[in-house]
């Protein structure tokens, strides 16, 4: 029996870089191939330091001559080489040639895998981080196909060599959570950072697939990496998949709307529309390079309590219905959205807004935290060329509209609003729908909680026909609980 000292916690012990790559070489069935190219040989180096490495690697290579690369991976259309093809092609050339190579015969028992690796690490003027793509192709059972986990990293040090120590880390603990914890994704996903902080590396993108993998949700798991502070944002794409930010962001205009979309109505499809039409009539704004990003944050719920999951995807998925790219961040402050879109565009941005949500950014209690205040984060918001395109607002009880000529502010910030104004950084929407103003999301989710009828007319024809088809919202038993009463 160990020995515990009154006043021991419970804690999680958390196996060794070492102890993980020993674990894997003892292992007599796990064999396969390393091939990193862009950061050294970091993460096969932790397994030949821990011994027994001989009966695990069958070969370690690293093919840094473009031309040599080309030449065994074949040439990427884009004639880049750190992106997802990259890493897919290298993963299926190496698996092809353990097949073609190894009997399984004489090996019946042997577990193959390749893992792999495409990076670029940071450059001599440390302008760039560096980012890169990570991914393991591997059996758990010898007549089983291939699981395959893909990941897309972006470095956070400013030194090459302990960007390259993180990488070499990261790669033993995915090899390892990959043989080790696959019956638990979510777990995996949170192992990957044994031994490195949050502040050395970002995981912005990940997929699992494979025979073990066939129930995990990408998007879900994309939604841990955001609730678990792995990276600030997520996307996906108008076909409900994953995507990497910086490959639907870089160099684009940027049009995005914020809001809790739960579900999307009418006024938002509206305010979509008008503020597209606006931002498309500006000066440097091309409708062909244009991205439109419906935002969903994910601090507003933390308010509300622990995030209900499959409520958050359901939302995404209606907007993904719509045609539309979604967003899910953990950016509270409007001025956050637009740094995170800065790091991948220089373009023209613009946000529309509901009345309510203006007035909120010019709320000082959001920017107590800031050493400059509320001047640090206007400064951060509006030096980039960013515009606001402002839907009005009806009062229920007096049927007055509030637009930005009649919107009232905190008296301290009067003056910095009439500076916004002024300068052109707010534009009203004037050719809105007058019809659907008096509805609102949280009324609708109201009606089919309380399993009411006439809240179908307030959402889109395709949103209201999802909602019912597909039970989201829990629909169905809020519609049966309500017959009963």
């Amino acid at each position: 029996m160990p020995i515990t000292i009154m006043g021991d916690k419970e804690f999680e012990n958390v196996p060794s870089i070492k102890s993980k790559a020993l674990r894997i070489n003892l292992n007599e069935n796990i064999y396969g191939t390393f091939s990193e190219i862009g950061a050294g040989q970091e993460t096969v180096r932790n397994f030949f330091r821990a011994g027994g490495a001989s009966g695990t690697i069958a070969k370690a290579m690293s093919a840094y001559d473009k031309d040599f690369s080309d030449a065994i991976y074949g040439v990427e259309d884009d004639r880049r080489y750190v992106t997802e093809a990259r890493l897919k092609k290298m993963l299926s050339h190496e698996i092809k040639l353990i097949e073609e190579r190894i009997s399984r015969e004489k090996h019946p028992n042997k577990l193959f895998f390749s893992y792999a690796n495409t990076v670029a690490t940071i450059d001599f003027a440390k302008k760039y981080k560096g980012h890169g793509w990570v991914g393991i192709r591997y059996q758990v059972s010898p007549d089983e196909d291939y699981n395959e986990i893909s990941l897309h990293i972006r470095f956070k040090e400013n030194d090459a060599r302990h960007q390259q120590n993180t990488l070499g880390i990261l790669g033993v603990n995915l090899i390892y959570g990959a043989y080790y914890k696959y019956d638990n994704p979510k777990k995996l996903l949170r192992y990957l950072y044994d031994h490195i902080d949050k502040d050395q590396l970002e995981i912005d993108t990940i997929n699992f697939s494979g025979p073990r993998f066939k129930k995990v949700d990408n998007r879900l798991m994309s939604l841990q990496l955001v609730k678990n502070g792995m990276t600030d944002a997520v996307m996906f794409s108008p076909d409900g998949n994953n995507v990497l930010p910086a490959k639907i962001l870089y160099k684009k205009n940027i049009l995005a709307l914020r809001g809790s979309f739960r579900p999307v109505t009418k006024v938002n499809m509206d305010m979509f529309q008008k503020s597209r039409e606006l931002f498309f009539n500006e000066n440097r704004v091309s409708e062909e390079n244009t991205e439109v990003i419906f935002e969903i944050t994910l601090s507003n719920l933390r308010a509300e309590g622990e995030i209900d999951e499959r409520d958050f995807m359901d939302r995404a998925e209606l907007l993904c219905s719509l045609g539309q790219t979604v967003m899910i961040s953990n950016f509270q402050e409007y001025y956050k959205v637009v740094e995170y879109f800065s790091k991948y565009s220089k373009m023209r941005m613009g946000l529309a807004m509901g009345v309510n949500n203006l007035v909120d950014v010019f709320d000082e209690k959001y920017y107590r935290h800031l050493s400059g205040g509320i001047l640090e984060a206007f400064g951060k918001l509006f030096f980039k060329d960013l515009k606001v395109y402002l839907y009005p607002l009806k009062d229920p009880e007096t049927g007055e509209i509030t637009t930005s000529e009649n919107l009232k502010v905190h008296p301290r910030m009067k003056e910095l609003y009439k500076f916004f104004k002024y300068n052109g950084r707010v534009e009203d929407i004037e050719n809105y729908n007058p019809d659907i103003l008096d509805i609102y999301s949280r009324e609708v989710l109201q009606m089919i909680s309380d399993g009411k009828e006439g809240w179908e007319e307030m959402l889109p024809e395709k949103t209201t026909q999802m909602i019912k088809e597909q039970n989201l919202f829990h629909y169905k038993e809020n519609k049966e609980r309500a017959q009963k009463v």
